[in-house]
């Protein structure tokens, strides 16, 4: 059984609904703990009700913790959201104690293949993190964190709970959504842990974690129907930065990853994606949730189209997606 966690507001629902499916196709048995961080998630989450997925409201996860509550009035939205992301998997450990293994989830990720191979890797090690692997025309960018905290595991011993509290003592004190020294955000916090925690890996495995800041690094194939990353099997990809214009065009937003995407990863990664996300907005309507929630979902979800600006000069590739093929422009 695979214990994950996540958290996400009305804005990346479609996402979190686009994780928890390919979390069904490609592992074996699972448990997705949904935080949802407000009541309009929750209550289409509710009216859903997903097998496999827990929720839990941000009401029932703030409950008597005065030390977040306390940190809430000094955080932007953001800057909250990541104050949250160490607390998560220690409220699961806390009040369900069959978990073994806590793995937080970003909300924007998405499987490929089944996650065994990271699992077989983390037997003999308490804590898994994985590195940005930067492309080398961006390691610049590792100023913000060597690791990337969208996938992270936690077992229940002694040195994953001395680093989740530490980690949720630091995002307390400071949780900012700016470079600072040695922080920023919940990120830069990571790059301690191999020194400062006993049994800590850094997952090796190339299909791990696929992003735009790294995927320059590799030759992407196709062999029967499997995306590789060199010899690599790609197990899941972070769509980081993906933004919504319209119900035909999607910006990958590359710019400041100075990175061009591969035909393989448009059409075997991004396509798929994308139309996955589409699907769950018409499979939302097609259960006949109220009319007015679809109807505030439906505007929240395309509502970026006033607001985004496409950078035609820059490398922010825009995907016009059509029943058979991508179209790219740029």
């Amino acid at each position: 059984m695979y214990y994950f966690c996540t958290y996400f507001d009305q804005n990346y629902l479609p996402r979190a609904l686009a994780l928890y499916q390919s979390l069904q196709k490609q592992c074996p048995d699972f448990k997705l703990w949904a935080l949802c961080m407000d009541e309009f998630s929750y209550n289409i989450l509710s009216y859903l009700n997903l097998p496999k997925m827990q929720l839990i409201s941000l009401s029932q996860f703030e409950e008597g913790d005065t030390a977040l509550l306390a940190a809430k009035p000094t955080r932007s939205r953001v800057e909250y959201y990541f104050t949250c992301t160490p607390s998560l998997p220690l409220y699961i450990l806390k009040h369900w104690v069959e978990v073994d293994l806590i793995t937080y989830l970003d909300a924007d990720l998405f499987f490929f293949a089944d996650p065994a191979p990271i699992y077989t890797a983390l037997q003999n090690y308490s804590i898994g993190i994985i590195s940005h692997r930067f492309a080398p025309k961006i390691k610049y960018i590792e100023q913000h964190g060597k690791y990337n905290v969208g996938w992270l595991s936690f077992r229940r011993d002694k040195p994953s709970l001395v680093c989740l509290n530490w980690w949720r003592e630091q995002c307390l004190e400071w949780c900012y959504d700016k470079p600072d020294g040695n922080r920023f955000g919940d990120q830069k916090y990571l790059d301690e842990w191999p020194h400062l925690f006993q049994g800590v890996l850094e997952i090796e495995h190339l299909g791990a974690n696929l992003a735009p800041w790294n995927f320059d690094n590799y030759t992407l194939t196709v062999k029967d129907g499997q995306v590789w990353v060199n010899e690599y099997p790609l197990i899941f990809f972070h769509f980081q930065g993906l933004e919504i214009i319209t119900s035909r065009l999607y910006n990958i937003n590359l710019t400041k990853y100075k990175a061009k995407p591969s035909k393989v990863l448009l059409q075997n990664v991004y396509r798929g994606y994308i139309k996955k996300l589409l699907a769950f907005t018409a499979d939302a309507i097609g259960k006949n949730i109220e009319y007015r929630q679809i109807r505030q979902m439906h505007f929240l979800y395309w509502r970026r189209l006033r607001y985004t600006i496409i950078d035609i000069v820059g490398r922010s590739y825009i995907i016009s997606i059509n029943d058979n093929l991508i179209d790219i422009g740029f």
